[in-house]
């Protein structure tokens, strides 16, 4: 059962914790969206492939030269950064490479165990462990920099993470978080497709659709200024910024879609991108005390 069967079969916050923490564990993030990866999981050759695609699948959006250099800090050397939701590994590993003391999170055994395998792999170190980031294992004033891509979404109670985001970062620290585009293309033609055309407005609310059509057992869609709005909470330097990636641009079938990108010069891709995409990319800083 998904999110979206809530109002029929009433769940608290801790059975979506726990349905999360389910699914996920049985649907970790690979980017194996057709099941042709051959290779043995957990292998150098494993994490290389996984890292070609969804690096690939980035550019220009938030990859330039490096993976994710156009979001992410260049120089971490010597602070104290937390991932939370760390998934396969990747963003762990890029922050380390970057030269963070890496620290990181995730709800699921499977994204734990998966991201120590990574670093070992890559022989870079990071401090990794299960935990649900509503209620960070951290004292106060920890970090430096908090990063989580496309997590925190996903959790019962958002609210409650950016909160203990806020608490465990240092006074001068600052949090880069993203979360999917309520006004996304993505999200519009979900809607289009499904709410409308599809026949869902007569049973679920515009959310339950998106929830029900998006990966994972829950997830949250916000708005723009909503989330900037959640943010200023917690923080007194809030901003963000719409990103996407190839699919936002040209949304069409996979197969044809790189024939038609082709023909856009990265500005313009970016351009549509920064309009139509499906991320917000939200940096705050100096929390509230």
């Amino acid at each position: 059962m998904k999110l979206e069967d809530c109002r029929s079969n009433p769940q608290t916050a801790d059975d979506v914790q726990r349905g999360n923490r389910a699914w996920w564990s049985d649907n970790p993030m690979t980017y194996d969206w057709h099941g042709d990866i051959t290779l043995e999981p957990g292998t150098r050759e494993w994490f290389g492939e996984v890292d070609r695609r969804f690096v690939e699948a980035s550019r220009p959006y938030l990859t330039s030269q490096r993976p994710f250099d156009r979001i992410m800090p260049s120089d971490l050397h010597g602070q104290q950064v937390l991932e939370i939701g760390c998934g396969m590994g990747l963003h762990s590993l890029e922050l380390a490479r970057r030269g963070a003391h890496v620290h990181a999170v995730d709800l699921t055994d499977v994204a734990v165990e998966a991201t120590r395998s990574r670093m070992k792999e890559f022989g870079m170190d990071a401090e990794v462990q299960c935990a649900d980031a509503e209620a960070l294992p951290y004292d106060n004033q920890t970090f430096d920099l908090v990063w989580s891509w496309g997590v925190i979404h996903h959790s019962a109670r958002t609210t409650r993470i950016v909160r203990e985001i806020a608490r465990v970062l240092k006074p001068h620290g600052a949090a880069r978080l993203m979360v999917y585009n309520r006004e996304g293309r993505i999200a519009r033609l979900m809607l289009l497709r499904h709410y409308l055309l599809g026949g869902e407005f007569i049973s679920r609310t515009p959310d339950e659709t998106l929830w029900r059509w998006t990966d994972g057992y829950s997830a949250r869609y916000y708005h723009k200024e909503q989330f900037d709005d959640l943010a200023r909470g917690f923080f007194e330097e809030v901003s963000s910024v719409v990103l996407g990636q190839e699919a936002d641009v040209v949304p069409l079938p996979h197969r044809v879609r790189p024939m038609i990108a082709s023909r856009l010069s990265d500005q313009r891709k970016l351009a549509i991108a920064s309009r139509a995409g499906g991320f917000l990319f939200l940096t705050a800083s100096k929390p509230l005390s």
